[in-house]
């Protein structure tokens, strides 16, 4: 599940995987910040699967349409997040980040944070076609 220039398989077995859409101009822009980074705790990894691509296989129970649809990752212990807290485990994982995810912590945050990331979901098929005139 890790794409290019990422660590092999074996090691992402034991990573927080990003689940992205790599057809969204806008999350792979977001995408593209987060991999510059190196992952806090050395040997823990982040891989990255472009959800899009037919070939890339899926967490079992899961759909491509239902991984589309928003932000998710796969923790190390092969639990699926999504929206907000998804948002929160890979941010606790990467330096420059970690702050928000502590943020995200305080009581009522996370749950401001998915309201806001439901919004945004409203206007993501807009925001989408901006910033693909600009790739």
């Amino acid at each position: 599940m890790t794409d290019t220039n990422q660590p092999n398989t074996s090691q992402c077995a034991a990573a927080l995987t990003v689940l992205y859409d790599g057809a969204c101009p806008l999350c792979r822009r977001e995408i593209a910040v987060y991999r510059d980074l190196q992952p806090l705790q050395p040997g823990s990894p982040v891989c990255f699967a472009d959800v899009s691509n037919a070939a890339v296989p899926l967490p079992p129970g899961t759909s491509r349409e239902q991984l589309l649809a928003r932000f998710h990752v796969q923790g190390r212990d092969g639990q699926l997040l999504s929206g907000a807290q998804a948002f929160l485990a890979l941010w606790a994982a990467l330096p420059g980040w970690r702050w928000l995810a502590l943020a995200g912590r305080l009581p009522g945050a996370s749950w401001m944070m998915e309201r806001v990331y439901r919004l945004f979901l409203r206007w993501r098929p807009m925001l989408q076609r901006w910033a693909a005139r600009w790739d």
